[in-house]
């Protein structure tokens, strides 16, 4: 609560004024994501699916762990593991030894994603953790066995390209010689693809966005009038980066108890809240180009709007 309460009062109180993204995740914000990723416009979970349905025993092979040797399989921002889910049935089915550590931002969302595995592969070491992906890197080290990371669904592109190298860095830094990285990618590509996704006629996305909010409202006694804020997303082609804003529709002051503070907005100011980076080889190359990381593998689905990048670190 305390991060959460710092993070919001910083983030409006600059200019421009901006909000988090990882804040959407609260129980109702896991739920509009769940139906986000299965709404037709969104390309990006069913691309990657694609890729972990036909793809995971190539992923296996490409990632050269040893059956025999116990490895820790770590996921961050594990969600509801739908990809996932695949990628475990083949390692299971082929005899590897490994347990799976999921990793999230969400409580909620890590609790039900035990309780499905448990009922899928009721097998399996689970070993889940709660917090966001730059807590977790320091202790990754404490254990010495070999590691597999896996960052999927394109989560990377929630990040600036200098800060999305820096953790990447981090991250290397933490592992070990041969531990491998799954870094799933969406690429850029034409608008007309792109800002649907972000922009769902069922107006999910708008929900989504909005609910970041009602959590003010909620958990810090914010007194946003949710109908005088709008869902804006912005695709530049060019730049293959896709934003997602919240425009105020008036000039207005917002009053947040738990800051002791009103925020004044100005008629068709925009709160930043989402980035959504789209890569291509050249972008990739760069973020990892002062890190011990090498490329070794790239899976993309058929009409290549989404790859996974698999990395060892040398």
């Amino acid at each position: 609560m305390n991060k959460f309460k710092t993070e919001v009062a910083e983030g409006l109180s600059q200019s421009p004024k901006s909000l988090p993204s990882k804040y959407f995740y609260d129980e109702l914000g896991d739920a509009l994501f769940v139906k986000i990723m299965h709404s037709s416009e969104y390309y990006l979970t069913r691309s990657e699916l694609e890729i972990f349905t036909k793809k995971s025993n190539q992923i296996i092979d490409s990632l050269q762990v040893e059956k025999d040797n116990y490895f820790e399989l770590i996921e961050l921002g594990a969600g509801d593991g739908l990809k996932t889910k695949e990628l475990l049935k083949c390692l299971q089915n082929r005899g590897f030894n490994f347990d799976y550590f999921p990793i999230d931002i969400s409580q909620n969302a890590l609790d039900k994603l035990e309780i499905s595995l448990k009922e899928d592969l009721p097998t399996l070491g689970i070993q889940k953790r709660q917090g966001d992906y730059f807590e977790t890197l320091a202790s990754l080290k404490k254990s010495q066995y070999p590691k597999v990371i896996m960052f999927l669904g394109s989560n990377i592109g929630n990040m600036t390209d200098a800060v999305a190298a820096q953790f990447i860095y981090e991250l290397g830094a933490n592992l070990n010689t041969g531990d491998k990285l799954l870094l799933g990618v969406d690429l850029i590509k034409d608008a007309s693809i792109v800002l649907p996704a972000y922009n769902d006629r069922q107006g999910i996305t708008r929900a989504f966005n909005l609910n970041l909010l009602s959590r003010i409202n909620k958990e810090l006694g914010g007194e946003f009038d949710i109908e005088q804020f709008s869902h804006q997303p912005e695709y530049d082609e060019k730049e293959g980066i896709a934003k997602s804003f919240l425009v105020s529709l008036k000039k207005q002051k917002v009053f947040v108890q738990a800051l002791d503070k009103a925020f004044e907005f100005q008629e068709g100011e925009k709160i930043a809240t989402e980035i959504s980076r789209k890569y291509n080889d050249e972008i990739i190359e760069r973020l990892i180009e002062q890190t011990d990381f090498k490329m070794v593998e790239k899976l993309t689905d058929e009409k290549a709007f989404f790859a996974n990048y698999i990395f060892t670190k040398s």
